[in-house]
């Protein structure tokens, strides 16, 4: 069941509630790796990468008791050191942030597989590889294969990433957390679940300074402890229903307990004519007409969403703004300054009739407000993606399919049921 069958049309009413960051989800659970006593964690979604990790677990041997109907995990991982690490879970980025706890666990880890995630172009792992050479690992290249082998318990480093990487950071506090003396990270990346994921090592004992900046300071200890956590709403996923009110002309009201990561993304969509409002933990989106690009104050340049690393624009939410700008009436220039040809997916959009330039891998300019009609299109492996192009088919009269949108169940549970439950006619497909 991999096809999205969409009757566009319907604005989307009602009360929703976001899921927890699946990239504030998996770190976690990686994290969980570096301690044997109990770890409870709540609000964790029924998606495919944590269903993946779980399974990797229990090949570990830790007791993994998952109640995914009221979102309760808890893990206990097995003391057990001296057999052989399983392959790492393929198809998801998150895989190489198992890798400092099984150096811990096993002295040695061999990369055979996929853990590319999402196709949002050139993904490299040289910078994954850095931080563990910082710390003392030994990196052997093979042919279809990686090996990394290490002590047990590093010795302190400091390093500086290239670039803000989201996981790179994770990666580096992770092996900081348990080695011998002080690690300093600078040009860390500081994204609201990076935070969740410095929070959550907090409570299980490692001593972090810095989190939410883009220095960090971690004083390893010998051992970390247990801990009970309860993720935060997906701001990402609150963004996505308020963009589906929006261009459906909707009515949605979403459970925002994140609204303090929003100001930015409020006056991003302020730039299509989108007034965002929260107020008591809800948010809801306001249009007034049909969707208009906001005229810039400088004559003769294009409106701008720039997505880059916090506090820029995600990028993973750029899509959604592709999407709203293929609505609008006006021009607006997309520049993804994180990912090379990300966002190569844009010849897709003129089969609902759009008008969309690709300049070059980071830049896309889209032409808004064109006739659309329903259309047969195919996402790539890109979560959002998927969505924005289900925007548009909710948007439009008439039977759209979007091919390829089991991405959406890497990140969203019950994405449909709650799309229909908002007024949408929208239900998955089998493979013809």
């Amino acid at each position: 069941m991999s096809h999205l069958i969409v009757h566009g049309g319907r604005p989307l009413r009602g009360t929703v509630a976001p899921s927890a960051n699946k990239n504030a989800v998996l770190p976690v659970l990686c994290a969980s790796l570096l301690t044997d006593e109990p770890v409870v964690l709540h609000r964790v979604p029924d998606i495919t990468d944590v269903r993946k990790l779980l399974g990797f677990f229990r090949e570990l041997g830790s007791s993994v008791e998952m109640d995914f109907a009221s979102g309760t995990l808890k893990l206990q991982h097995a003391s057990e050191r001296d057999t052989c690490a399983p392959g790492l879970p393929a198809g998801m980025r998150s895989s190489i942030m198992l890798v400092p706890a099984l150096l811990h666990r096993f002295g040695r880890v061999r990369l055979e597989d996929d853990v590319t995630g999402c196709t949002l172009g050139v993904r490299e792992i040289d910078p994954h590889i850095e931080a563990f050479r910082a710390f003392g690992a030994e990196v052997l290249i093979e042919p279809g294969a990686v090996t990394i082998s290490a002590p047990r318990r590093f010795a302190a480093s400091d390093h500086w990433l290239d670039y803000a990487s989201v996981t790179t950071t994770e990666n580096f506090v992770l092996c900081a957390a348990l080695a011998r003396g002080r690690s300093r990270l600078v040009n860390a990346a500081c994204e609201p679940h990076v935070q969740e994921f410095c929070t959550f090592l907090g409570l299980m004992g490692t001593r972090i300074k810095g989190n939410g900046s883009s220095q960090l300071q971690v004083d390893g200890v010998d051992a970390l402890g247990g801990a009970e956590y309860s993720f935060d709403d997906d701001f990402h996923e609150v963004a996505t229903f308020l963009a589906l009110s929006a261009i459906t002309g909707g009515d949605v009201v979403v459970q925002n307990g994140a609204s303090a990561q929003f100001p930015l993304l409020d006056r991003s969509f302020a730039k299509f004519g989108v007034t965002l409002e929260h107020r008591g933990g809800f948010s809801c989106a306001h249009v007034s007409g049909p969707l208009k690009m906001r005229p810039t104050f400088t004559p003769n340049i294009l409106q701008k969403i720039e997505a880059a690393p916090w506090p820029y624009v995600p990028a993973d939410l750029l899509p959604i703004f592709v999407a709203l700008g293929v609505r609008a009436e006006g021009s607006v220039m997309y520049w993804n300054k994180v990912y090379e040809g990300a966002l190569g997916w844009s010849s897709e959009l003129g089969k609902f009739g759009a008008h969309a330039v690709l300049c070059d891998p980071h830049r896309l300019i889209v032409y808004g407000g064109k006739p659309l009609m329903p259309a047969t299109v195919e996402s790539p492996y890109i979560i959002r993606v998927a969505i924005a192009l289900f925007m548009l088919a909710a948007s439009i009269d008439g039977r759209s399919t979007i091919l390829n949108a089991l991405p959406i169940r890497r990140a969203h549970p019950r994405f449909v049921d709650n799309l229909n439950a908002l007024g949408a006619a929208v239900e998955w497909a089998a493979d013809e």
